[in-house]
């Protein structure tokens, strides 16, 4: 029996329990074998199963240092959310910007124009229109002076009189900016939607044209009536001395009266009986 366990090793030396004594031992029994020598068959799988505990939560949080980076960052699931979100949705945020452009474009030109419309002080402007047109068709003596170069000759006058109506009443906004910023808040120069250099730069301009188209329509009735018009309209309103004329009751009044009673109905009718000759 002794012998065909023996025979079952390779070697005493190969078996050798932590002790070592048994196979030391000359006379070594089945006792010995099975009491002393016990393979820790039930230690090692606790060992085993232990080890891997340990490396896969050493593992775990390498990948949330990762993660996060620094304290309060993304974790791994936000991060991988907003790399989803913006892979999926980058096509359609390069397809906004130009509706977005042609939108944020329409409300400036609108609110552009809602300024400028403002600034001209529109009532001011259809009276000079309705002036001119009325006083033109006084000029007509026979159905035949209603021709192609009657309406050229009323377009002529009505376009250089509104140029030269906004340097005016421009001039006049330029003038009482602080006044107008209690009575009139809603006027651009006044709210601060206009600065005083686009206000100046849109009187000079104004007052420009207006004198240059009716120099090139070759009227001098419409060019003095032109004329007289700057002249008055800047005595009315600027705050020299001896000028700014709003501020007495009568001058105002005269400015006012010359210029609808009688410079637009004069030389305005005599601009059209130029045309006629």
């Amino acid at each position: 029996m002794n012998s065909l366990l023996l025979g079952s090793f390779p070697n005493k030396a190969s078996l050798v329990t932590p002790g070592g004594s048994c196979w030391r031992s000359k006379n070594w029994t089945n006792n010995c074998l099975t009491s002393s020598y016990a393979p820790p068959t039930a230690s090692w799988p606790k060992r085993k199963i232990k080890k891997e505990y340990n490396f896969l939560r050493f593992k775990q949080s390498s990948l949330v240092f990762r993660c996060e980076g620094i304290e309060g960052g993304p974790t791994c699931q936000e991060c991988n959310r907003k790399h989803i979100v913006k892979a999926t949705s980058g096509q359609s945020f390069e397809s906004e910007p130009p509706a977005f452009d042609s939108k944020r474009i329409l409300t400036s030109v609108k609110n552009s124009l809602d300024a400028f419309y403002r600034f001209s002080r529109p009532h001011t402007v259809i009276g000079t229109a309705l002036s001119i047109v009325s006083v033109s068709l006084l000029a007509v003596q026979k159905s035949s002076d209603i021709s192609p170069l009657f309406f050229t000759g009323v377009l002529e006058a009505v376009v250089a009189a509104l140029f030269m109506n906004i340097y005016i009443v421009g001039l006049n906004q330029l003038s009482d900016i602080e006044i107008d910023k209690i009575n009139k808040p809603y006027l651009p120069l006044a709210s601060g939607e206009y600065s005083i250099g686009t206000g100046v730069t849109i009187v000079a301009s104004f007052s420009l044209l207006s004198f240059w188209l009716g120099w090139i329509v070759g009227s001098w009735p419409l060019f003095w009536a032109l004329f007289i018009s700057f002249v008055l309209g800047t005595a009315y309103s600027i705050d020299v001395p001896l000028l700014r004329w709003k501020r007495f009751a009568v001058l105002a009044a005269m400015c006012i009266l010359a210029v609808r009673a009688v410079i637009v109905q004069l030389a305005f009718f005599l601009h059209m009986q130029v045309l006629f000759q």
